[in-house]
């Protein structure tokens, strides 16, 4: 613990738990819409704004965010209005995301350490301005995704009954792919690009191994997220291994065991069930 006194790991931990917070709170939408793989191709976008700031000598999170964003926001038309599909949106995310990033970077005086930095992350090089962005961004997050869960909700779960009822599902679908690109890029520091998804994802599919509804759910997974996200840095600077590996690692961990205890708990009851009982009917899930 004594590595917490210093004010680099600090501000990593710091870092570490908003994004183990917001992440969580973001991903319960894109898993609710079956676009888990969503973060990887806006994560390949933001890399893009990445060599863009290396390029221009200017902050590569902030190019990141501006460039993440209008990628977003351009996929997500383009599926609305146009005939491209999901999928085919996602793979041009994917391939020219990471083209236009490995481009620029280069075309700039960047080493591959910083492009490895934003890649994989980077927690301990957060610099205080890094923090500041990452703390107001991701408290901007966590906040919307909170006010408009009935809306965000209705909008993942049947986006026409939404329509029906004068939801503005253009809006709201705009705003997700906004508030996707902020969060992965915000968290390109602390995991990488090439593994935010999980950190959005994994603690969403570990609460619904224990969990029925979706608030519950929610809460369950913004729990899962900031325990991997302060127990990997801790990992981290003890075992001195990378921290965005140590918590998504911790995170899977978390799934496997939770997982493993529900299927458990699952044949226990079966096999106290009295022979020639009726199987209870299976509850429906509340998504509320």
């Amino acid at each position: 613990m004594e590595l917490f006194q210093y004010p680099y790991m600090q501000r990593a931990l710091i870092g570490a738990l908003v994004i183990g917070l917001a992440a969580p709170a973001l991903g319960i939408y894109l898993v609710q819409r079956r676009l888990t793989l969503i973060g990887d191709g806006i994560g390949h976008v933001a890399l893009t704004g990445v060599g863009a700031g290396l390029l221009l000598n200017r902050s590569p999170v902030l190019v990141a965010v501006v460039v993440a964003t209008l990628g977003a926001i351009t996929i997500e038309l383009v599926r609305a209005r146009g005939r491209t599909s999901g999928d085919l949106a996602l793979a041009l995310l994917f391939y020219g995301g990471i083209a236009g990033g490995v481009m620029l970077v280069g075309l700039s005086d960047a080493t591959s350490a910083n492009l490895n930095a934003y890649l994989f992350g980077s927690l301990t090089t957060i610099s205080p301005q890094d923090l500041i962005t990452i703390a107001v961004l991701g408290a901007a997050i966590l906040v919307t995704m909170l006010a408009l869960r009935p809306a965000l909700f209705a909008v993942c779960h049947d986006e026409e009954y939404a329509r029906v009822a004068g939801l503005p599902v253009r809006t709201l679908n705009l705003l997700l792919a906004v508030a996707t690109a902020v969060t992965v890029t915000i968290a390109m520091r602390a995991v990488g690009v090439l593994l935010i998804s999980a950190l959005m994802v994994v603690p969403v599919a570990t609460a619904q191994q224990v969990t029925r509804g979706f608030r519950s759910t929610m809460t369950a997974a913004m729990a899962l997220g900031l325990f991997a996200a302060g127990a990997g840095v801790w990992v981290a600077a003890t075992a001195d291994t990378a921290p965005g590996a140590s918590v998504v690692l911790l995170a899977i961990a978390s799934f496997l065991v939770v997982a493993l205890a529900a299927a458990g708990w699952r044949t226990l009851r079966r096999r106290s069930t009295p022979a020639g009982t009726p199987a209870a009917e299976p509850h429906e899930v509340v998504l509320r």
